[in-house]
């Protein structure tokens, strides 16, 4: 499949020029499924290693690529990274919080599993004694939905509040929301696949191949059947 765009370290090469230490980068996946969960994909890298990092091989806009081909790259992609997490909310949280702020608490939960993975949690990490992490996200589309979650009941209270920087197709343009992208997208994949092949009594619904996404296949078998314990059932499912 023809790739138009590559992405480059451009923009997290110039977060770490403005004296942040950790870079991460942010995409979501799930947001319009049906069912399941949705879930946020971060990896990170230290500014630190930039100068002599570079873009992994194969990386682009995870819609962009084969499924097979985001199977091949996802392992090597996880092991670029610096660390990697991807956080999720349920379908039982988005019917209850809304999907804006359901986003927003899954990206914090992958963000607490990075920093912490990285010893920022502990103080085992630093740079300048006496000189605290600064940490900078990059997160893919026009609207920051971390920073509104930041602080509230349900995220969780990560060791360093990230400073956030959207851009409108990220996984196009930055490497690290690339990585995401496709970390997210296998790891949400995976899942679906998962469920439906431990219901087959869910079958009709085929999750296997739409992992959970408005196909019409999907839409008439909710019709027909009514909806699963996993489905959004705030949302219009027909």
């Amino acid at each position: 499949m023809a790739v138009s765009e590559i992405p480059t370290l451009d923009m997290e090469r110039a977060l770490a020029a403005d004296g942040h230490d950790l870079i991460v980068g942010f995409d979501e996946v799930g947001r319009g499924s049906l069912a399941g969960p949705v879930m946020v994909g971060a990896a990170a890298v230290w500014s630190r290693d930039l100068p002599d990092l570079d873009v992994p091989d194969g990386v682009a806009d995870s819609k962009m690529l084969t499924e097979r081909r985001r199977e091949a790259i996802c392992d090597p992609l996880k092991e670029w990274c610096a660390a990697w997490a991807v956080g999720e909310a349920s379908n039982d949280e988005i019917d209850e919080w809304g999907i804006g702020y359901a986003l927003g608490v899954a990206a914090l939960r992958a963000l607490d599993r990075v920093e912490r993975t990285l010893g920022l949690g502990d103080g085992s990490v630093g740079t300048p004694i006496g000189t605290p992490v600064r940490v900078a996200g990059i997160l893919d589309g026009p609207h920051d939905y971390i920073t509104k979650a930041l602080g509230t009941f349900d995220a969780p209270a990560i060791p360093v509040a990230p400073t956030m920087t959207t851009q409108v197709k990220g996984d196009r343009h930055c490497a690290t929301v690339a990585a995401a992208a496709v970390i997210a997208k296998v790891t949400r994949d995976r899942l679906m696949a998962g469920i439906a092949a431990a219901h087959p009594e869910w079958d009709t619904y085929g999750w296997a191949s739409n992992k959970g996404y408005g196909s019409t296949a999907h839409r008439k078998a909710i019709a027909d059947l009514g909806p699963t314990p996993l489905h959004r059932v705030s949302w219009k499912l027909t």
